[in-house]
């Protein structure tokens, strides 16, 4: 324990290192902060921008929380965007509890409350909208805190991240949270060149220190293990394994005496791996290569050997309650299926499996039933909500995506609460909602990602586990791999020790980021402003290196330039007649090759029945007859018998030179190329018959034909002999240092175009999308036309698509419920390859979709024109789904027909209502925009139009 004195003085490093206002603001909190949170409010506190990275529950959102304070506390304003709809309104509610609800507004797709508040929780995208619309709400606007900065990686959302932080006013502090990416450096210079003065903090250490486990069977095992070995009794027999209360819990940190750990390095860092998992891994190799030679040999000659393991998985039932007597409760159990979520809840709940008290099983249903309330009894049956509360009072519920929001709400509170102990979870838990448990486990190492089962990578590893451990409440946490047939720990151990995974950009220009930008700065500043996204800026950091290289290669090339010069004139002048000439001879010899071997399938199809050729190569080269000429194929593959006796066929590889039938002779029509003796005559009538006309070769050897009589040849020729350097003594040495600068120079031309094709890459797709709408009028130059302006207001992947049906007048004749069908197929995508001809609704609809489609593959023909592609082809998966909501039909004939969740049955039909109200803000036509609003309340009833926060 730490003196009086050594108290004092860390007390006095810490008031140095803080300020009143950074004491007054940490009073609010019921801990100490780390030095990483003072250092970065401290760096608010004297003007900069701040970038923080830290692993996930280290308290980093503390530095927002304070740039919140410090806009109160001046009177200004802050903004504090999220990357998910969820994790606003969680904001929200915190920061309303603490300032009150009249500081605090709430932006998303789904609910407006109080937007002219000082302090506005958003999602990302609305930031971006305000800043392109010039909304008169950014009017004393002070700070932006980017929560979950890191999403600017997404391959679909990743972009609007990058728009924000380029189009900020200068005067705009921003405060920017990731989670540890290994180039965190390099994403704050680039911060620091767009947002001018920002103070980059990266903190790697966990607040609550991790523990990695496997679970083989039914015992938790260590993952690593320490430098000392320990007097242990065997891991089979378990003998001294302690059961029971935590302190006297002794999971498996040991090893055997017997071998020595498998020591990886990862990062710079040493580690020793668990010595009984090798050996476990290694009986296993030995179980699965004596399962195969048991196996058929046919079978084993098609390779695909599965792996087995002498330990089978175990249950899910099995796995909690393991963890809940080892202490290990609450914990996020990670199942990379929604299926397999609900099937593991059904599971525990099918075991009797009860983690609950009686009293807290009361609260829990009824707070469950207070919160569905306002959700018919009607619905609640449909979504099976008496099945679904069973689970939640016995401490057990899945959370995942299909999930109605409400449910998931629910779920998250009680979790919070440490009322639910046991979740089982789709790895989108991991993206920003607060949910940190003591344990999580990982079922698979391996997860479908739509087109392969891929393995975890160590940034999807970091992110799972980064929930484990409750600051303030978990002295340690714990990560728990699920041991399958074929688990390799080394695999384990090295998503284990890497911590950090890089930040790369997904940027790039749009068609309604360009008319924005043009309409705003002008073609040539919107140009020079996307050349400053951080896409560029690492593609300019990769091409530094291209560029070191290709110095180099230059240097050299002036090295054998000088090393080839001839005191009797041009040397690499008459080098450069050499290759020429080497060239053409090159090109010449295979043209001739090519004419061959057309003039050999010409020759091919030309054969008939009993034909007697040669065959000149290949396994079966010597005489043989045509059985069959073989023209059903693409390429012609005659059938033949050889003198051997053998009948097979040969195709145009066996002739590198045109074939001529000899002669012929009649085949028998009981010929079966079955029977041994028909073959055995028919050889025998093919020898006497080639005995009778001799034995000469019957096809032609093909002479050169062309090299001499060509006058570039003959030109290039008398060139080299008469240039000076042809009498050089020193000639073939001078030669050799030419060949090999021109060897280098073709490796030095494909370096620059390498640096040139990623120089300047982000301003010459923008020059594209750019031609593309010049050609479809919505630009000329650096004005927006009337219909461009429209585009602007279509924040959609098919924001050309929207805008061109609005000018084509395609939905004019459409009532609000068939215009909600059609713009369905605008917001939804299949996760999965499903029904290639969906139900449609008949008439009008089905004629304006059949238009849509049509439309979408001209505009695709543009794209293609200016070598871009961004549109894709619209989905037609939801049509009717949307179209019986949109006219009333009831929620539970919906999702038994449509095969849909509730959860992704809301979530798209939120996206069809936010769709539904850009047209109407798009529409020049009174009568459309009006049955867009029309058509948005229609869909925006019934569970949709359930609160997303309370």
């Amino acid at each position: 324990m730490s003196s009086h004195s050594e108290r004092y003085a860390a007390f006095r490093r810490r008031q140095s290192a803080s300020s009143a206002a950074i004491e007054a603001f940490q009073g609010l909190y019921g801990f100490e902060f780390d030095p990483f949170q003072i250092r970065a409010c401290k760096a608010l506190e004297g003007g900069h921008g701040v970038l923080v990275a830290a692993p996930t529950g280290s308290g980093k959102t503390v530095v927002g929380e304070f740039a919140v304070h410090q806009a109160l506390t001046e009177g200004t304003k802050c903004f504090y965007t999220t990357p998910i709809k969820a994790l606003s309104n969680q904001k929200y509610n915190d920061l309303v509890k603490r300032y009150g609800a009249d500081q605090v507004g709430l932006l998303t797709g789904d609910n407006s409350v109080n937007g002219e508040a000082p302090v506005v929780v958003m999602t990302t995208e609305v930031l971006r909208n305000m800043l392109y619309e010039g909304s008169s709400t950014l009017g004393g606007l002070a700070y932006v805190v980017m929560d979950e900065v890191h999403y600017l990686a997404d391959r679909f959302r990743g972009a609007v991240w990058e728009e924000v932080i380029i189009h900020l006013p200068e005067s705009v502090r921003m405060v920017a949270l990731s989670a540890t990416v290994s180039n965190a450096e390099e994403f704050g210079e680039w911060l620091q060149q767009v947002r001018g003065d920002t103070t980059v903090i990266v903190d790697e250490k966990r607040p609550v220190p991790l523990w990695q486990h496997v679970m083989v069977g039914k015992r938790i095992h260590d993952l690593f293990v320490d430098e000392q070995p320990e007097e242990t009794a065997s891991e089979e027999d378990g003998e001294g394994e302690q059961r029971g209360g935590r302190a006297k819990r002794k999971r498996d940190r040991r090893r055997s005496q017997h071998q020595r750990p498998r020591e990886i390095q990862v990062g710079g860092r040493k580690l020793l791996i668990n010595p009984y998992l090798t050996r476990t891994a290694e009986d296993d190799a030995r179980t699965t290569q004596l399962a195969d030679r048991r196996r058929h040999p046919q079978t084993r000659a098609r390779g695909n050997v599965r792996p087995r393991t002498r330990f089978a998985p175990p249950t899910r039932p099995m796995i909690i309650e393991e963890l809940d007597a080892e202490g290990l409760l609450p914990a996020i159990m990670f199942i990379f299926s929604r299926a397999g979520c609900d099937d593991a809840v059904r599971q525990c709940v099918a075991s009797g499996l009860v983690l609950t008290s009686p009293e807290e099983a009361d609260y829990i249903r009824e707070y469950a039933e207070t919160r569905c309330a306002d959700i018919p009894r009607a619905d609640l049956t449909v979504l099976g909500f008496d099945s679904w509360l069973r689970a939640l009072e016995a401490g057990i519920s899945a959370h995942h995506a299909g999930m109605l929001p409400t449910f998931k709400e629910i779920v998250e509170h009680l979790f919070s609460k440490g009322l639910i102990r046991a979740v089982f979870a789709t790895e989108t838990l991991a993206l920003g909602i607060n949910m940190p448990a003591r344990t999580t486990v990982i079922e698979k190492l391996d997860k479908w990602n739509g087109e392969t089962h891929a393995a975890l990578t160590p940034g999807e590893y970091t992110q799972l586990t980064g929930r484990a451990g409750r600051r303030g409440i978990d002295v340690e946490g714990h990560a728990v791999v699920v041991w399958q047939a074929g688990t390799d720990p080394e695999s384990v151990a090295s998503l284990a020790g890497t911590r950090t995974y890089p930040l790369n950009s997904s940027f790039k220009p749009s068609y309604n980021m360009a008319v924005n930008l043009v309409g705003q700065f002008g073609r040539q500043r919107s140009r020079n402003m996307l050349e400053a996204s951080f896409a560029q800026f690492q593609a300019d950091r990769a091409v530094v290196g291209l560029v070191k290289q290709l110095r180099k290669h230059e240097e050299a090339l002036e090295g054998y330039a000088e090393a080839a010069e001839c005191h009797l004139g041009d040397f690499m002048e008459y080098a450069g007649l050499r290759r020429a000439l080497s060239d053409r001879e090159a090109v010449l010899s295979r043209n001739r090759s090519a004419q061959r071997r057309d003039e050999a399938l010409e020759s091919l199809e030309r054969l008939r029945t009993g034909d007697i050729i040669r065959i000149p190569a290949g396994r079966y080269s010597g005489h043989a007859v045509v059985l069959d000429p073989g023209l059903k194929h693409d390429l012609p593959a005659p059938l033949v018998l050889t003198v051997d006796k053998q009948v097979k066929r040969v195709n145009s590889s066996d002739f590198p030179v045109p074939v001529h039938a000899s002669g012929r002779m009649r085949i028998p029509k009981s010929f079966s190329a079955r029977s041994p003796r028909s073959r055995q005559d028919l050889a025998s009538t093919l020898r006497n018959k080639l005995k009778e006309q001799g034995t000469s070769a019957s096809y032609e050897r093909g002479g050169r034909r062309g090299g001499q009589e060509d006058p570039e040849i003959q030109r290039l020729r008398t060139e080299l002999k008469e240039h000076p350097c042809h009498g050089c003594s020193d000639r073939e040495d001078h030669a050799r240092w030419a060949e090999r600068y021109f060897r280098l120079q073709k490796d030095t031309d494909a370096l620059r175009r390498r640096v040139e094709g990623r120089s300047h890459v982000i301003s010459r797709t923008f020059d594209r999308v750019c031609g593309v709408l010049e050609d479809l009028e919505y630009l000329s130059g650096d004005d927006v036309s009337e219909d461009g302006g429209k585009l602007a207001k279509i924040y959609s992947e098919l924001d050309l698509l929207v805008a061109e049906c609005l000018r084509r007048g395609v939905w004019e004749e459409l009532n609000p419920v068939d215009l909600a069908a059609c713009a369905a197929s605008l917001v939804y995508e299949a996760r999965r390859n499903e029904d290639a001809f969906p139900r449609l609704p008949e008439g009008r609809v089905e004629e304006a979709l059949t238009e849509m489609v049509r439309l979408w593959g001209e505009l695709n023909e543009v794209e293609s024109r200016h070598r871009v592609s961004f549109l894709r082809q619209p989905d037609l998966g939801f049509v009717w789904t949307a179209h019986r909501w949109a006219r009333g039909d009831r929620l539970d004939a919906i999702l038994r027909q449509s095969d849909m969740t509730a959860g992704d049955f809301v979530r798209t039909a939120k996206m069809l209502v936010d769709m539904l109200s850009q047209i109407a803000g798009a529409a020049a036509d009174p009568q459309v925009r009006s049955n867009a609003r029309k058509a948005a309340d229609l869909v925006r009833r019934g569970v949709v139009a359930y609160s997303s926060f309370n």
